[in-house]
């Protein structure tokens, strides 16, 4: 099955990460050690192989077939990475190709510009900006906000060939450089939105968030602080929450669990506070289990709020589990781009 995984050399987006998908549904703990490296290989070969044609493209002066091109480049390597084990000597090649990829692409029409905005505190943020490809489309924007172990050009190189089809514009920011202090966190959030409300592309009602790991709980505050945020991946405060609870047991100098009927009240008064619809991943990678999920979800139902939860595809390995990023990163922004649609209208 995994030989039919292997995508043509085309610059096809959409079926590079159709197989990027298969590929990575198929994985399991039967390809292990050599052949787990044999993979890695073979998928920075794929992805050499479409920054070549994407380097043809341009001297042909076919620069939207080299854009797709070095899209599925990016797409292959972030394969190659979710392969490589942590000490595996080939990480830093990996990323390498992954950063030269996003520069590749962002030469054409300036798609990407790394930049530093100001934040409430005086310090600069570093940053990536994400052109939806036009100066009056007036086009949805997200703030995509990286896991507490990668760099904001690590989700870039990833999420890039999700965004730039579908006319979005994103502001990318690493985990390390919002979170730096407990204070200030949303300020410098909002210092983002202030950014992409003054693009003259950017609709500045149609702005989401989006957060993984610890960030996810950033984007939940973010959007609870200020109501321009139109729509949130976020943890629905479950992050909060299992914090609230570990210092009342801290207190009282019990492990006892709380009241479900607290919990649930809870639960239920933060969510309302969120006021744009919520998507909440759970299970795998996230701070989320599917079981606080699921009660998350049961809460906002019966109160009628808009939450949706996504379950994200893995397969088991040695050293954790293998998420399908880009079946999972497609249901993300497929869920953003419809919820920033209908914000138009509202």
């Amino acid at each position: 099955m995994l030989r039919a995984a292997w995508p043509e050399v085309t610059d096809n987006l959409e079926s590079t990460r159709r197989s990027a998908a298969l590929f990575m549904d198929n994985f399991s703990r039967r390809y292990e050690a050599t052949s787990r490296r044999h993979f890695v290989v073979r998928w920075k070969h794929i992805g050499d192989a479409h920054c070549l044609f994407g380097d043809l493209n341009v001297e042909r002066g076919a620069f939207d077939a080299a854009a797709e091109s070095w899209l599925c480049a990016l797409t292959a390597f972030e394969v190659a990475r979710r392969l490589v084990g942590n000490d595996d000597s080939q990480t830093g090649d990996v990323l390498a190709k992954l950063e030269a990829g996003i520069s590749h692409f962002g030469s054409l029409e300036q798609r990407v510009r790394r930049l530093e905005i100001a934040s409430w505190d005086g310090r600069k943020l570093p940053a990536y900006y994400v052109s939806a490809g036009g100066p009056n489309l007036c086009a949805p924007a997200v703030i995509c906000i990286s896991r507490e172990d990668e760099t904001g050009a690590m989700l870039l190189g990833r999420l890039l060939p999700v965004i730039a089809s579908r006319r979005m514009a994103a502001f990318v920011v690493a985990y390390d450089d919002v979170s730096t202090g407990r204070h200030g966190q949303s300020e410098i959030i909002s210092s983002c939105l202030d950014y992409l409300s003054a693009q003259q592309e950017v609709d500045a009602s149609r702005i989401g968030i989006y957060g993984e790991g610890l960030s996810a709980a950033l984007a939940t505050d973010s959007a609870l602080a200020d109501r321009r945020i139109a729509a949130a991946i976020c943890d629905g405060g479950i992050w909060n929450w299992a914090r609230t609870k570990a210092s009342i047991s801290w207190i009282t100098g019990t492990s006892h669990p709380l009241d479900d009927q607290l919990a649930s009240a809870h639960r239920s008064r933060l969510a309302r506070r969120l006021k744009c619809p919520i998507l909440v991943v759970v299970g795998g990678h996230s701070i989320v289990s599917v079981a606080e999920g699921v009660k998350l979800q049961s809460d906002c139902t019966a109160a009628r709020i808009d939450l949706k939860l996504l379950m994200p595809r893995l397969a088991s390995i040695s050293d954790g589990e293998f998420e399908n990023f880009a079946a999972c990163d497609e249901d993300i922004f497929a869920w953003l781009e419809h919820k920033l649609a209908r914000a138009t209208a509202l």
